[in-house]
């Protein structure tokens, strides 16, 4: 699996499709968090823009090989593996761009809450804001794999769902990315920093997996 990771990492980087995803979410943190902002606030921005983010760069995973290519990789590894690990691929670039995000958050904001007479403790901030960031980015990769091949192989009924669903993902009471979202929020009014998104994080785990295991197990099935 390391050297399919290996491979479809550098697939990634050497078709550049990575920097439309990645500049879009650097412009996002960059016009949405200022500096002397409140930190929970801040993290909880970062961290609800990656979902979208994660979602869209699993599917340039998912359909960067040409379909010979992937035909080929398919016999070698077998269809369930070489989906596994574009999956995977997607989430370890959203993961280092949620790392980067929530340590440039704390370098540059504020240590209050909304009444600036409340200090906010940067370390659990920065757990929390990981947290966070790392339950959007479970969830935007279960909102990627289900919204791309084997189950929609039309490009536009593909990139219409992933918006619609990724919105949901983050709007929707209930989802946890919500929840981990609006408990950084909900923190910044009181200036105390919530660590309840541990659940969250194992809900949106647990989610990813399912849609995971769902697309794996379909992709021999529905190979182009």
């Amino acid at each position: 699996m390391t050297a399919l990771l290996r491979y479809r990492a550098a697939l990634l980087v050497r078709s550049q499709r990575w920097l439309a995803p990645v500049l879009l979410y650097a412009a996002f943190v960059g016009i949405g968090v200022q500096a002397g902002q409140p930190v929970l606030d801040s993290l909880g921005y970062a961290a609800a823009g990656l979902l979208p983010v994660t979602a869209w760069l699993v599917q340039l995973c998912v359909d960067q090989e040409p379909p010979a290519a992937r035909t080929v990789t398919a016999a070698v590894v077998g269809s369930p593996r070489a989906h596994l690990a574009s999956l995977l691929t997607g989430l370890g670039c959203a993961g280092l761009l949620g790392v980067a995000a929530t340590l440039v958050v704390l370098l540059i904001s504020g240590p209050t809450g909304h009444d600036t007479t409340v200090r906010v403790a940067l370390l659990p901030a920065g757990i929390a804001g990981l947290l966070a960031a790392g339950c959007c980015a479970l969830l935007g990769v279960a909102v990627g794999a289900l919204c791309t091949r084997p189950l929609l192989l039309r490009r536009g009924w593909s990139v219409a769902a992933t918006v619609l669903a990724a919105l949901l993902a983050v709007v929707t009471s209930g989802s946890p990315a919500n929840a981990a979202v609006t408990g950084l929020v909900t923190g910044a009014r009181t200036g105390a920093v919530h660590l309840p998104v541990l659940p969250f994080v194992a809900a949106a785990a647990a989610l990813a997996a399912a849609a995971a295991a769902l697309t794996c197990r379909l992709a021999p099935l529905r190979a182009e």
